[in-house]
Protein backbone atom coordinates (compact mmCIF):
# COMPACT_ATOMS: atom_id res chain seq x y z
CA UNK A 1 0.00 0.00 0.00
CA UNK A 2 1.31 3.28 -0.91
CA UNK A 3 -0.18 7.20 -0.86
CA UNK A 4 -0.93 9.05 -3.58
CA UNK A 5 2.01 11.02 -3.45
CA UNK A 6 4.14 8.18 -3.95
CA UNK A 7 5.23 6.59 -7.01
CA UNK A 8 5.58 2.51 -8.22
CA UNK A 9 8.04 1.96 -11.41
CA UNK A 10 8.28 -1.61 -11.82
CA UNK A 11 10.96 -2.47 -14.62
CA UNK A 12 10.03 -5.04 -17.67
CA UNK A 13 11.13 -8.01 -17.78
CA UNK A 14 14.12 -7.45 -20.08
CA UNK A 15 15.43 -4.64 -17.96
CA UNK A 16 17.75 -5.33 -14.61
CA UNK A 17 15.32 -3.89 -11.96
CA UNK A 18 18.06 -2.72 -9.83
CA UNK A 19 19.60 -0.90 -12.02
CA UNK A 20 16.65 1.11 -13.15
CA UNK A 21 16.87 1.99 -8.86
CA UNK A 22 20.43 3.26 -9.79
CA UNK A 23 19.64 5.18 -12.80
CA UNK A 24 16.92 6.40 -10.81
CA UNK A 25 19.65 8.10 -8.48
CA UNK A 26 21.71 9.18 -11.63
CA UNK A 27 22.87 13.13 -12.55
CA UNK A 28 20.48 12.20 -15.95
CA UNK A 29 17.39 11.74 -14.25
CA UNK A 30 17.30 14.16 -11.94
CA UNK A 31 18.45 16.91 -14.23
CA UNK A 32 15.02 15.78 -16.16
CA UNK A 33 13.01 16.19 -13.10
CA UNK A 34 14.13 19.37 -12.33
CA UNK A 35 13.67 20.47 -15.92
CA UNK A 36 10.06 19.69 -15.23
CA UNK A 37 9.61 20.92 -12.11
CA UNK A 38 11.44 23.88 -12.32
CA UNK A 39 10.07 27.12 -10.40
CA UNK A 40 6.46 27.04 -10.70
CA UNK A 41 5.16 25.61 -7.85
CA UNK A 42 5.71 25.97 -3.79
CA UNK A 43 5.19 22.35 -4.01
CA UNK A 44 5.98 20.81 -7.07
CA UNK A 45 5.46 17.77 -7.89
CA UNK A 46 5.75 15.04 -11.00
CA UNK A 47 3.22 12.31 -11.88
CA UNK A 48 3.85 9.09 -13.22
CA UNK A 49 2.98 9.75 -16.32
CA UNK A 50 5.89 12.38 -16.32
CA UNK A 51 9.08 10.25 -14.90
CA UNK A 52 7.87 7.72 -17.36
CA UNK A 53 8.88 9.84 -20.34
CA UNK A 54 12.24 10.63 -18.61
CA UNK A 55 15.11 9.36 -20.96
CA UNK A 56 16.73 6.37 -19.79
CA UNK A 57 20.23 5.90 -21.02
CA UNK A 58 21.14 1.96 -20.31
CA UNK A 59 23.08 -0.94 -21.97
CA UNK A 60 20.70 -2.76 -24.07
CA UNK A 61 22.14 -6.33 -22.48
CA UNK A 62 20.35 -7.10 -19.62
CA UNK A 63 23.34 -8.84 -18.38
CA UNK A 64 25.85 -5.86 -18.52
CA UNK A 65 23.10 -4.28 -16.80
CA UNK A 66 23.20 -6.48 -14.44
CA UNK A 67 26.70 -6.36 -13.77
CA UNK A 68 26.87 -2.77 -13.61
CA UNK A 69 23.84 -2.98 -10.41
CA UNK A 70 26.22 -5.58 -8.98
CA UNK A 71 29.22 -3.01 -8.63
CA UNK A 72 27.39 -0.13 -7.47
CA UNK A 73 25.08 -3.19 -4.88
CA UNK A 74 28.31 -4.29 -3.70
CA UNK A 75 29.43 -0.72 -2.31
CA UNK A 76 26.07 -0.30 -1.05
CA UNK A 77 25.94 -3.82 0.97
CA UNK A 78 29.28 -3.22 2.66
CA UNK A 79 27.66 0.49 3.78
CA UNK A 80 24.81 -1.82 4.92
CA UNK A 81 26.70 -3.86 6.56
CA UNK A 82 28.71 -1.35 8.59
CA UNK A 83 25.50 0.40 9.66
CA UNK A 84 24.22 -2.82 10.97
CA UNK A 85 27.64 -3.29 12.67
CA UNK A 86 27.33 0.39 14.28
CA UNK A 87 23.69 -0.97 15.30
CA UNK A 88 25.17 -3.45 17.59
CA UNK A 89 27.83 -1.53 18.16
CA UNK A 90 26.25 1.18 19.98
CA UNK A 91 23.79 -1.36 21.65
CA UNK A 92 26.84 -2.87 23.06
CA UNK A 93 27.60 0.40 24.72
CA UNK A 94 24.69 1.28 25.85
CA UNK A 95 23.75 -1.90 27.48
CA UNK A 96 26.87 -1.29 29.70
CA UNK A 97 26.30 1.98 30.62
CA UNK A 98 22.55 1.38 31.46
CA UNK A 99 24.03 -1.73 34.22
CA UNK A 100 27.17 1.02 35.18
CA UNK A 101 24.60 3.99 36.03
CA UNK A 102 21.03 3.37 35.29
CA UNK A 103 20.76 -0.13 37.09
CA UNK A 104 23.07 1.31 39.54
CA UNK A 105 20.56 3.95 40.73
CA UNK A 106 17.41 2.04 40.92
CA UNK A 107 17.73 1.16 44.70
CA UNK A 108 18.84 4.72 45.74
CA UNK A 109 22.10 6.83 45.56
CA UNK A 110 25.32 4.44 45.62
CA UNK A 111 27.92 5.32 47.75
CA UNK A 112 30.04 8.08 46.44
CA UNK A 113 27.64 9.31 44.14
CA UNK A 114 25.39 13.08 44.66
CA UNK A 115 22.34 14.05 43.26
CA UNK A 116 23.52 17.10 40.53
CA UNK A 117 22.93 18.61 37.32
CA UNK A 118 24.28 18.99 34.03
CA UNK A 119 25.82 22.29 34.97
CA UNK A 120 27.74 20.81 37.46
CA UNK A 121 28.96 17.90 35.34
CA UNK A 122 28.81 18.91 31.72
CA UNK A 123 30.21 22.40 29.91
CA UNK A 124 27.30 23.46 27.27
CA UNK A 125 27.42 25.79 24.39
CA UNK A 126 24.29 26.84 23.07
CA UNK A 127 24.21 26.93 19.18
CA UNK A 128 23.99 30.75 17.46
CA UNK A 129 22.88 31.00 13.91
CA UNK A 130 25.60 32.95 11.77
CA UNK A 131 23.93 35.52 9.18
CA UNK A 132 22.36 34.27 6.43
CA UNK A 133 24.31 35.08 3.88
CA UNK A 134 27.31 33.53 5.34
CA UNK A 135 25.52 29.83 4.23
CA UNK A 136 26.53 28.05 1.31
CA UNK A 137 26.09 24.33 -0.39
CA UNK A 138 29.37 24.76 -1.91
CA UNK A 139 31.57 22.98 0.88
CA UNK A 140 33.17 26.67 2.20
CA UNK A 141 34.07 27.00 5.54
CA UNK A 142 32.55 24.81 8.62
CA UNK A 143 29.52 22.39 8.30
CA UNK A 144 26.79 23.99 9.62
CA UNK A 145 23.98 22.12 11.86
CA UNK A 146 20.78 24.04 12.45
CA UNK A 147 18.45 20.86 14.09
CA UNK A 148 17.56 18.07 13.98
CA UNK A 149 16.86 18.31 10.45
CA UNK A 150 20.58 17.80 9.76
CA UNK A 151 20.52 14.74 12.16
CA UNK A 152 21.55 10.89 11.62
CA UNK A 153 20.99 7.75 13.26
CA UNK A 154 24.40 8.83 15.08
CA UNK A 155 26.23 11.50 12.98
CA UNK A 156 24.72 14.89 11.00
CA UNK A 157 24.72 14.86 7.54
CA UNK A 158 26.31 17.58 5.59
CA UNK A 159 24.33 19.98 3.48
CA UNK A 160 25.07 23.75 4.51
CA UNK A 161 28.48 25.15 5.30
CA UNK A 162 29.39 28.51 7.17
CA UNK A 163 31.57 31.09 6.22
CA UNK A 164 31.77 32.83 9.54
CA UNK A 165 30.32 30.05 12.18
CA UNK A 166 29.51 31.97 15.49
CA UNK A 167 29.26 28.79 17.97
CA UNK A 168 31.45 25.47 17.37
CA UNK A 169 31.15 22.17 18.35
CA UNK A 170 34.06 19.96 18.74
CA UNK A 171 34.47 16.56 17.22
CA UNK A 172 33.33 14.60 19.65
CA UNK A 173 31.06 16.40 21.41
CA UNK A 174 27.38 15.43 22.01
CA UNK A 175 24.75 17.70 20.26
CA UNK A 176 21.29 18.11 21.34
CA UNK A 177 18.31 19.88 19.34
CA UNK A 178 17.30 22.23 21.67
CA UNK A 179 14.07 23.28 19.11
CA UNK A 180 11.53 21.79 17.56
CA UNK A 181 11.75 19.19 18.57
CA UNK A 182 14.05 18.93 21.75
CA UNK A 183 15.87 16.02 22.26
CA UNK A 184 17.20 14.35 19.45
CA UNK A 185 21.01 13.09 19.95
CA UNK A 186 24.28 12.52 17.67
CA UNK A 187 27.54 12.80 17.66
CA UNK A 188 30.14 15.35 16.21
CA UNK A 189 32.06 13.93 14.06
CA UNK A 190 34.03 17.16 13.11
CA UNK A 191 34.51 20.78 14.22
CA UNK A 192 31.31 22.13 13.19
CA UNK A 193 29.36 25.64 13.55
CA UNK A 194 26.20 24.76 15.37
CA UNK A 195 22.84 27.13 15.09
CA UNK A 196 20.23 27.81 17.68
CA UNK A 197 18.42 24.79 16.80
CA UNK A 198 21.63 22.90 18.44
CA UNK A 199 23.43 22.51 21.71
CA UNK A 200 27.11 20.52 22.33
CA UNK A 201 28.32 18.69 25.61
CA UNK A 202 30.99 17.22 27.00
CA UNK A 203 31.64 16.28 30.19
CA UNK A 204 34.08 18.39 32.29
CA UNK A 205 36.61 15.20 32.64
CA UNK A 206 36.87 15.21 28.16
CA UNK A 207 34.91 12.05 28.49
CA UNK A 208 32.79 11.79 24.72
CA UNK A 209 31.54 8.43 25.94
CA UNK A 210 30.13 8.56 28.60
CA UNK A 211 28.29 12.54 27.31
CA UNK A 212 26.98 11.03 24.63
CA UNK A 213 25.21 7.35 26.44
CA UNK A 214 24.16 10.15 29.54
CA UNK A 215 22.30 12.14 27.26
CA UNK A 216 20.73 9.63 25.50
CA UNK A 217 19.56 8.45 29.20
CA UNK A 218 18.01 11.71 29.80
CA UNK A 219 15.28 11.73 26.71
CA UNK A 220 12.34 11.90 28.75
CA UNK A 221 13.66 14.73 30.74
CA UNK A 222 14.31 16.66 27.11
CA UNK A 223 10.70 15.42 26.88
CA UNK A 224 9.47 17.63 29.38
CA UNK A 225 10.14 20.55 27.16
CA UNK A 226 8.83 19.52 23.98
CA UNK A 227 5.22 19.02 25.62
CA UNK A 228 5.39 22.62 27.66
CA UNK A 229 5.73 24.32 24.24
CA UNK A 230 3.22 26.60 23.42
CA UNK A 231 3.97 26.20 19.66
CA UNK A 232 7.00 24.29 19.67
CA UNK A 233 8.93 23.36 21.82
CA UNK A 234 12.20 24.45 23.03
CA UNK A 235 14.79 24.36 26.01
CA UNK A 236 17.56 27.39 27.01
CA UNK A 237 20.52 27.51 28.42
CA UNK A 238 19.68 27.96 32.31
CA UNK A 239 17.13 25.14 31.68
CA UNK A 240 19.55 22.46 30.39
CA UNK A 241 22.22 23.58 32.84
CA UNK A 242 19.66 22.59 35.60
CA UNK A 243 18.37 19.35 34.61
CA UNK A 244 19.02 17.44 37.38
CA UNK A 245 20.78 14.12 37.35
CA UNK A 246 22.66 11.52 39.71
CA UNK A 247 26.48 12.52 39.50
CA UNK A 248 29.05 9.02 39.41
CA UNK A 249 32.30 9.74 40.89
CA UNK A 250 34.61 10.88 37.99
CA UNK A 251 36.59 7.65 38.47
CA UNK A 252 33.94 6.03 37.49
CA UNK A 253 33.17 8.06 34.39
CA UNK A 254 37.38 7.35 33.59
CA UNK A 255 36.27 3.77 33.54
CA UNK A 256 33.53 3.40 31.49
CA UNK A 257 35.60 5.84 28.97
CA UNK A 258 38.27 3.18 28.99
CA UNK A 259 35.34 0.95 28.33
CA UNK A 260 33.47 2.18 25.59
CA UNK A 261 35.63 4.45 23.70
CA UNK A 262 37.19 1.77 21.83
CA UNK A 263 33.49 0.77 20.92
CA UNK A 264 32.76 4.14 19.97
CA UNK A 265 35.86 4.44 17.79
CA UNK A 266 34.78 1.62 16.43
CA UNK A 267 31.85 3.15 15.31
CA UNK A 268 33.40 6.21 14.02
CA UNK A 269 35.89 4.21 11.51
CA UNK A 270 32.62 2.26 9.88
CA UNK A 271 30.97 5.47 9.58
CA UNK A 272 34.23 7.18 8.15
CA UNK A 273 34.54 3.87 5.42
CA UNK A 274 30.87 3.99 4.83
CA UNK A 275 31.29 7.50 3.85
CA UNK A 276 34.43 6.74 1.19
CA UNK A 277 32.06 3.98 0.08
CA UNK A 278 29.28 6.01 -0.82
CA UNK A 279 31.72 8.90 -2.24
CA UNK A 280 33.19 6.43 -4.54
CA UNK A 281 29.39 4.84 -5.90
CA UNK A 282 28.45 8.12 -6.40
CA UNK A 283 31.66 9.22 -8.27
CA UNK A 284 31.12 5.27 -10.12
CA UNK A 285 27.02 5.46 -10.92
CA UNK A 286 27.25 8.63 -14.04
CA UNK A 287 30.39 6.84 -15.71
CA UNK A 288 29.06 3.38 -15.72
CA UNK A 289 25.56 4.30 -16.43
CA UNK A 290 26.88 6.44 -19.21
CA UNK A 291 29.41 3.54 -20.45
CA UNK A 292 32.36 6.04 -20.08
CA UNK A 293 34.14 3.40 -17.91
CA UNK A 294 33.26 -0.29 -18.75
CA UNK A 295 32.45 -3.15 -16.09
CA UNK A 296 36.02 -4.64 -16.48
CA UNK A 297 37.62 -1.51 -15.41
CA UNK A 298 35.06 -0.83 -12.50
CA UNK A 299 35.48 -4.60 -11.35
CA UNK A 300 39.48 -4.07 -11.59
CA UNK A 301 39.41 -0.51 -10.10
CA UNK A 302 37.18 -2.36 -6.53
CA UNK A 303 40.03 -5.24 -6.39
CA UNK A 304 42.54 -2.69 -6.15
CA UNK A 305 41.25 -1.55 -3.27
CA UNK A 306 40.46 -4.81 -1.18
CA UNK A 307 36.53 -4.26 -2.32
Amino acid sequence: MFASYLVRLKAKPDFDSRFLAYYLKSEDFWTFIRGVLGDKSAQPNASASTMTKAPLRAPRDKNEQRAIAHILGTLDDKIELNRRMNETLEAMARAIFKSWFVDATEKGIPKGWRMGTIGDDFNLTMGQSPPGETYNEVGEGLPFFQGRADFGPRYPTRRVFCTAPTRLASPGDTLVSVRAPVGDINMAAEQCCIGRGVAALRHKTGSRSYTYYMMHSLVDNFGLFEAEGTVFGSIGKDDFLGIKLIIPPVELVQDFERVASPIDQAIENNENQSRTLAALRDALLPKLISGELRVKDAERFLQERGL
